[in-house]
């Protein structure tokens, strides 16, 4: 090793494929914790050495990457993987395996980088119990808090001069192995001998990325975002493992040797990139042929719902449930005539929990793009968004909370600013800002909501510098009104106990008295209509007019395409040089 090992960390670059979650999620802790922050996307190795000769960084922290390290870069500066593996665990597929061989117990290692894959010392290692869940759940959820555990373990050993434990396979704890990539010969579905769990297993297994590669009606179609379902089992009794058998959201349901699943996300495999849309959309000729079995809205238990509501006591908890957080223009729509049907129930409160993974992240990128046009898609996107928002912010006959359970981004970030009080569980990250979608101009009344919590310093930071915030930066800002703790497994509990115990130390006719004012007051100020006019008036420039930058910008969002640069507002090592 050409360098030696640093006690005091300064400067740290994240070297990642692209600002994913959990490089997010690292940024924001580091920042926090005063380490001096850049990020270089991995595009090739002499863009990444010249990021390295830029920053001249104490250490590179790797959140996720699909290449090695060059040797001539981890030899001069210390270099962390983030891998989701327990010790000894190595490969491209770890998560993958993990599901698939139904580990109980799975961790996150921090491994020096070294020649060999996966194979360097570990500086650190923390485990989690599995759950019987997506991986891009896990990845967000579990993964990402040991991550930063371990992160902070190893800046901790380096602090106080305590070298790695080398990679020894001899030792009885370590117990990971090398695993090749995952193969779709791995993951391929055998509908008539495969048990329900089994094909959950295997969607799960890929969730998020590659999916499970099906062949339909001539088509070859990745599978993505299973759900089993156990209320319907009589009805389709008689059928055969692998028919398709009914339709409700867009999902699709089929038969399963022992029971069925809904499949609520497809994409095509095709030469050109494809987009990952409702199934219904992907195989409309099947979709047509079979029934749409509809729900209401109150939670029904063992069934598909995207929309769902359960009432506790004199609270209603209004959960949905979107893919990757995205809401359609239908979907939107939807979750209003939810929220009014729940408005009319004998209750005090409504509390919008969103769903696990995602509060939610505005409007539904991927159908705009495939729809005929995507600037009108776009526009009656954001007009059902609006409307949604606008039932939330008249209501005045009841007490609202918004509950950010998981990440949350642009728009997304503005539905829950309609209620009264937001709470959100510590760890998950937000986007509230727009412009990093080709200088999206936004709406959701978010000029009316933001400066009522926010200064106007701070909004402009929020607005203009792009970036992600925890929710402890967030409760600073005035953004959410408290942080809660809890994982995935306890959080839902520990929100509904704070929720009851902070109802009841508020005067509900008092309170209910000053929403009303405040809103009569806000209203003859200026009407909501007017921030609802000036936002559209912005917004129909960046959708139907002449600069193409938001059209560009989600392009290249929906079709994964990998940048060109690093854009300079993650990339503070590369300004001065763009600019001399």
């Amino acid at each position: 090793m050409k360098y030696i090992y640093k006690n005091h960390i300064k400067k740290i670059l994240l070297l990642t494929d692209s600002f994913q979650s959990l490089t997010q999620r690292i940024f924001v802790e580091l920042e926090e914790n005063g380490y001096d922050v850049s990020i270089e996307f991995d595009i090739n190795s002499d863009l990444t050495k010249e990021a390295v000769e830029l920053f001249q960084p104490d250490l590179i922290i790797a959140p996720y990457l699909k290449s090695a390290i060059p040797k001539e870069i981890f030899e001069k500066v210390l270099c962390w993987i983030v891998h989701p593996g327990i010790k000894g665990d190595r490969g491209p597929s770890s998560l993958d395996y993990a599901i698939l061989n139904e580990e109980k117990i799975w961790g996150v290692t921090i491994i020096e980088a070294s020649m060999d894959w996966d194979a360097g010392d570990i500086w650190a290692s923390f485990e989690f119990p599995m759950r019987f869940a997506k991986k891009s759940s896990i990845y967000r959820n579990e993964v990402s808090d040991c991550a930063i555990k371990g992160i902070f373990s190893a800046l901790e050993k380096l602090q106080y001069g305590i070298l790695p434990e080398p990679l020894d396979y001899t030792k009885p704890e370590i117990k990971g192995k090398w695993n090749p990539y995952l193969k779709q010969d791995q993951r391929k579905i055998h509908w008539e001998k495969d048990l329900t769990k089994t094909i959950l297993k295997k969607i799960y297994a890929s969730d998020g990325f590659p999916g499970v590669l099906e062949e339909i009606e001539d088509k070859k179609i990745y599978l993505f975002n299973a759900f089993e379902e156990k209320q319907l089992l009589k009805e389709f009794k008689n059928r055969k493992p692998g028919e398709f058998l009914a339709k409700r959201d867009h999902a699709i349901l089929r038969k399963t040797l022992d029971g069925a699943i809904w499949i609520q996300t497809m994409k095509l495999k095709k030469d050109l990139p494809t987009l990952k849309l409702p199934s219904c959309y992907v195989i409309p000729e099947i979709a047509e042929k079979i029934p749409e079995i509809k729900i209401g809205f109150s939670k029904e238990e063992g069934t598909f719902q995207e929309i769902y509501y359960v009432i506790e006591e004199n609270i209603g908890y209004l959960y949905f449930n979107f893919y990757n957080g995205a809401m359609s223009r239908e979907q939107c729509e939807k979750l209003k005539n939810a929220y009014l049907e729940l408005k009319n129930k004998k209750i005090d409160v409504i509390v919008l929990m969103g769903g696990e993974d995602f509060f939610s992240n505005g409007i539904h990128l991927n159908i705009i793009e495939n729809s005929k046009s995507p600037a009108l898609e776009s526009w009656n996107n954001i007009l059902k968004m609006d409307d949604l928002c606008e039932v939330i912010i008249k209501d005045i006959e009841h007490i609202t909370i918004s509950v950010f359970r998981g990440n949350a981004g642009a728009g997304g970030c503005y539905l829950a600013l309609s209620c009264d009080f937001i709470l959100a569980r510590k760890g998950i990250i937000l986007n509230p800002h727009y412009k990093s979608m080709g200088n999206l101009y936004g709406s959701e009344f978010w000029t009316y909501l933001l400066p009522k919590r926010v200064s106007k310093e701070n909004i402009k930071k929020i607005i203009d510098l792009r970036l992600p915030i925890s929710t402890k930066k967030a409760k600073e800002l005035g953004f959410i009104d408290k942080e809660i703790e809890g994982d995935v497994n306890n959080f839902e509990e520990n929100i509904k106990v704070y929720i009851k115990k902070f109802i009841k130390s508020i005067d509900y006719n008092t309170f209910l008295f000053n929403k009303k004012k405040q809103r009569e007051e806000d209203e003859s100020q200026k009407p909501l209509q007017d921030y609802k006019n000036e936002e559209l008036e912005q917004l129909k420039k960046n959708f139907f007019g002449f600069d193409p930058s938001y059209h560009i910008a989600r392009y290249y969002f929906v079709y994964k395409i990998r940048n060109f640069r690093t854009p300079l507002y993650l990339a503070k090592h590369r300004r001065i040089k763009e600019f001399v």
